[in-house]
């Protein structure tokens, strides 16, 4: 039975190491742990989630983006999977967009990203899929990439001074001045 992970907190070494690649994704090992990232991230609200965020340094994720308190206009999709995901390209065309982390609570960062991408990532059966992302899924594809890589959406951040409280964060959406 699928479990609730703990999930690791900014400054834990695991969120800092570059994950492990996966030598082969049916190993029953790996199926409960994706099983239990898939009940994690959908208990935490979030919209993706990387294997670091719960201890484990292997290169998996999964963007699960679904409306939800934290991000309430995502768009609406079946939670995808993805061991070994590669950038394979991206636009010339970036923007600015507001992201949170499970791993750093109470916190949102305005990060720069690639409007678009494209992306290759085995299934959890083992089979090589190839998938264009554009948008809000294009930012959680690459923040969550990020996290195998040993970065923080605070690393890319242009200024501290992008860098707010969740609650300072709401009553700017709210147009709070």
């Amino acid at each position: 039975m699928p479990i609730v992970r703990q999930l690791a907190q900014m400054g834990h070494p695991v969120l800092r190491r570059v994950a492990e690649r996966i030598a082969d994704p049916a190993l029953p090992a790996l199926r409960a742990l994706v099983d239990d990232m898939l009940v994690t991230v959908a208990d935490a609200n979030g919209v993706g989630l990387a294997a670091p965020q719960v201890y484990e340094a292997c290169r998996m994720i999964i963007i699960a983006s679904r409306p939800n308190p934290r991000y309430p206009h995502a768009p609406e999709m079946e939670p995808t999977v993805m061991v070994n995901p590669e950038l394979l390209r991206s636009s010339d065309e970036r923007e600015h967009g507001w992201e949170g982390c499970l791993s750093i609570p109470g916190m949102r960062g305005l990060v720069s990203r690639y409007r678009k991408v494209g992306v290759r990532y085995q299934t959890r059966e083992g089979v090589v899929r190839e998938a264009e992302y554009e948008g809000f899924l294009a930012r959680v594809f690459q923040h969550e990439l990020d996290h195998l890589n040993g970065v923080l959406y605070v690393d890319r951040l242009e200024s501290m001074l992008d860098l707010v409280t969740e609650k300072e964060y709401a009553r700017q959406q709210q147009g709070g001045s």
